[in-house]
């Protein structure tokens, strides 16, 4: 398996940019799509996602380096480094398991598909990693391939169940009608999160506060709308970084424009994506009927679908200075929160949605959850460390300890490495 590795990463290399429009071209052929339509509607998701990656990464460029300068003004000093998601993804790429994963997944999913125990079709095989990395925190554990797969594969059917529970908020909040979120940064924060804002809505007082954006904008005007809230929270974090006025308001430019070319790129994919989901659909309905449930499928996709909606992104830039102060308040932390303070949009996404976009709940729920995820993180931060010299992955300057918010805070991913470390 070590030796398939490279080819698995040569072609998980490719990006989804190009990988996601090959399988929803054969998709699109299997459900009864003429090639002319198949290979167009593959064709459209790709240019979705082109742009749906600019935008993230507008989004990542300018919120990563403010959240790090962060860090430095505020003179926080904590021994365990998060990586981030990058430094997690090409550990779990570079262990032994990673070349067996991709296919099993792929084989779990057709079965689960079949056997009607999950209605989400995980086109995101970029986002196998999550899994990858589960299975290779087992290995590092146990030193066991059968035990890593099966890890791996656990985590996987989580994932894909989670993403079922949480596909009507797509539809109902995010407008993505057919599409689900199997991503392992987002699904794993909706089994805490949204109970979380269950509760939080029942809470005197709290339950009361509204502050969603049409709610803002309707008390403040043009000035409440999505473009303005962009370019104030950005502003706002360029002034907590430290940044000099003209760099501040740059940052704020660059929020402004994710609030608003976000939506844009995600209702290009859409375009692409309905005759799949229409040609599922047919397809489905003519084996078990017009009215069946499981004539249901849904589309997963990467959760960076959901990041650019303005609720989303507004708690998310709240909660990156939050995070910090977080860090430096919670009895037992040890992680000091880096790499993924830019991937809070993701985690946050499920969360805002059962919110139903208000920002004041979403924010109270976020800082819990990533509260219980600094933590986690900062427990399995020696198995993390141990992945990475394995990996040979370059530690930080003057590093000991590695871990990452993404994953070694992963709720679901804790629970499976707990039980295998119990059972060993």
């Amino acid at each position: 398996m070590e030796s398939l590795t490279p080819m698995v990463q040569a072609f998980l290399g490719l990006g989804p940019t190009v990988i996601l429009p090959v399988f929803i071209f054969f998709i699109g052929l299997l459900f009864g799509l003429s090639p002319a339509k198949a290979f167009r509607s593959g064709l459209t998701i790709g240019v979705g996602f082109v742009g749906i990656n600019l935008v993230v990464g507008l989004l990542t460029s300018n919120l990563g380096p403010a959240a790090h300068a962060m860090v430095s003004n505020f003179g926080i000093n904590l021994h365990v480094i998060d990586i981030g998601w990058p430094g997690a993804a090409s550990i779990a790429w570079a262990s032994p398991i990673a070349a067996a994963v991709l296919p099993i997944g792929l084989i779990v999913n057709v079965i689960m598909l079949l056997t009607k125990t999950t209605k989400t079709m995980d086109v995101d095989i970029w986002n196998y990693w999550h899994f990858t990395f589960a299975g290779a925190f087992v290995y590092a554990l146990t030193d066991s391939i059968a035990q890593a797969l099966v890890a791996a594969v656990i985590f996987e059917i989580a994932i894909l169940k989670i993403a079922d529970w949480t596909a009507p908020y797509m539809e109902k909040y995010f407008e993505l009608e057919g599409v689900s979120v199997p991503t392992g940064s987002t699904a794993s924060y909706a089994p805490i999160g949204i109970p979380l804002i269950w509760l939080i809505q029942k809470i005197p007082v709290i339950k009361d506060l509204k502050a969603d954006p049409d709610s803002i904008q309707k008390r403040f005007g043009i000035f409440g709308e999505p473009i303005f809230m962009g370019l104030i929270l950005g502003i706002l974090i360029g002034f907590l970084a430290g940044y000099e006025v003209g760099k501040m308001v740059q940052v704020g430019m660059a929020m402004a424009g994710v609030m608003v070319l976000m939506p844009r790129m995600v209702k290009l994919l859409m375009e692409g994506l309905i005759p799949i989901s229409e040609a599922a659909r047919e397809f489905l309905q003519k084996r078990f009927g017009a009215e069946s449930e499981a004539s249901k499928i849904y589309i997963g996709l990467d959760a960076a679908v959901t990041t650019g909606h303005p609720s989303v992104i507004a708690t998310s830039l709240i909660l990156v200075p939050l995070t910090l102060v977080l860090a430096v308040i919670i009895p037992g932390n040890t992680v000091l929160p880096f790499g993924d303070l830019a991937t809070i949009p993701f985690i946050t996404a499920m969360i805002v949605a059962a919110a139903r976009g208000n920002i004041v709940h979403s924010v109270i729920a976020g800082a819990i959850v990533i509260g219980m995820s600094l933590l986690m993180a900062s427990a399995t931060a020696e198995f993390h460390t141990a992945m990475g010299v394995a990996a040979q992955f370059k530690m930080p300057e003057g590093a000991t300890l590695i871990s990452s918010i993404d994953q070694g805070g992963n709720l679901v991913h804790f629970i499976i490495f707990k039980v295998f470390e119990f059972i060993n």
